[in-house]
């Protein structure tokens, strides 16, 4: 049997310290003094998931936006007011958030350091 597939069949090992990976501006209007890092993507084998890390600075903020996919965020440093649907939460280091799918939202640093966070998407076919 010949099966068809859009994943490699090998794939890679990656380990990499975070700092070593090319840190972009979010250029999307409305965005604030953040920064993004592509950890782990399609080039690294990964065809479900992309895992980035965002730093968002003072009195920074992601854009206000919404898409088809949802979004899994671990906040690693700082604090983060995070806006969902006409809601607004603050979330602290360590705490998680899921944004559903299609879900107005936005991140904002809430803190006095450098606000850092995972998110986690996944890759829509």
């Amino acid at each position: 049997m010949k099966y068809h597939t859009t994943y490699p069949v090998f794939m890679a090992f990656k380990c990499v310290d975070h700092r070593r990976v090319k840190q972009e501006e979010v250029t999307e209007e409305g965005a604030k003094g953040a920064k993004i890092r592509w950890l782990i993507t399609r080039d690294d084998g990964a065809n479900r998931f992309a895992m980035r890390h965002f730093e968002v600075a003072v009195s920074g903020n992601s854009p206000l936006h919404q898409h088809p996919y949802e979004h899994e965020v671990f906040v690693l440093k700082g604090k983060c007011a995070v806006f969902c649907d006409g809601k607004t939460e603050v979330v602290e280091e360590g705490g998680v958030i899921f944004i559903p799918p299609n879900a107005l939202h936005q991140f904002r640093n809430a803190g006095q350091t450098t606000l850092e966070f995972l998110c986690m998407i996944p890759y829509l076919y």
